[in-house]
């Protein structure tokens, strides 16, 4: 394999970063990978629910078989074939206080992702499974009509996943990350049904390899349309950009911005008692230095 082989891989591999991202597709980044598991919410997702504890439950099954360079090339086939699948469940607490502040709900949660990833490149595979990094929260939540609700969020990223430099899968990313985020729903019983989450990610530097990951600016996205019997069905997915370059020893690395876009069937229940599920199939289009596949979500939520 040539030295440009070896960077286009670098730049498209997804790693264990694909794991750590929650299970989501990688970006260009480090790795080839992303905190956030894009393409992770679904209809609902700007609307805080009454004061109380809230678990919810994420499952994702992710494969991909395609690598894609700068130019959206795919380059599996010139290294030696390529596989990744990552399959996990997602546990969510989230707290609703009682509380007000800035004319908004206080809520906190907590993410704790276990996943399990299995990655081959030509003739090398890898296996791991495990606690990944975890995810801390203070968000508002603003009701300005029965049927339009927003969230504001600052999230915070710890490198707890299990982190070995050199490894072909990983469970952690091993460097700290910042999110800022606001979640708009738009729901009714019967009718158009809107979600939108839009996010931006800070990365800080891995310490063990003197990597620090570009900026990306991704949301995640629902439509559908309520049939007046618990249902919605619709359409669901993501965007994703890498905004800034990587940088590492401080030097700046071009030509390795992610992007990609995805969209896929999805449908939501929602139940008399308050208790609702959703489910999408997700496929990635307009790939770049990242991994090209298709995704499964599952998301529940019953309340206590």
């Amino acid at each position: 394999m040539n030295f440009q082989m070896k960077a286009a891989v670098r730049k498209a591999l997804p790693a264990a970063a694909v794991a750590a991202a929650l299970i989501g597709p990688a970006g260009a980044t480090e790795g080839g990978g992303s905190i956030y598991a894009n393409g992770v919410e679904n209809f609902l997702s700007g609307a805080m629910p009454p004061p109380g504890f809230y678990p919810v439950v994420y499952g994702t099954r992710y494969r991909a078989t395609s690598l894609r360079d700068n130019e959206g090339n795919d380059i599996a086939a010139a290294i030696g074939g390529f596989r990744a699948e990552v399959i996990g469940v997602v546990p969510r607490f989230i707290w609703v206080t009682d509380r007000q502040v800035m004319g908004g709900q206080l809520a906190f949660h907590a993410i704790v992702p276990v996943l399990n990833v299995d990655l081959r490149i030509g003739p090398d595979q890898q296996q791991k499974t495990g606690i990944g990094d975890i995810n801390l929260a203070a968000a508002l939540g603003y009701h300005p009509s029965e049927k339009l609700h927003y969230v504001l969020a600052f999230e915070v990223n710890a490198p707890t996943g299990k982190y070995e430099r050199g490894d072909l899968a990983n469970i952690g990313r091993n460097h700290w990350n910042v999110e800022p985020l606001i979640a708009i729903t738009y729901t009714q019983p019967t009718g158009l049904n809107v979600d939108l989450k839009l996010m931006y990610d800070y990365n800080f530097r891995n310490t063990d390899t003197d990597y620090k990951s570009g900026q990306e600016l991704h949301a995640d996205y629902a439509i559908g349309w309520g049939l007046g019997n618990g249902w919605v069905v619709g359409a669901g997915g993501y965007v994703y950009r890498q905004v800034t370059d990587d940088k590492q020893g401080g030097r700046t690395i071009s030509g390795n911005r992610g992007r990609a876009f995805a969209i896929g069937p999805s449908v939501k229940y929602q139940s008399k008692d308050g208790w609702f599920i959703t489910a999408k199939y997700e496929r990635q289009y307009d790939v770049r230095n990242r991994s090209d596949g298709a995704a499964f979500w599952v998301k529940t939520i019953v309340p206590f």
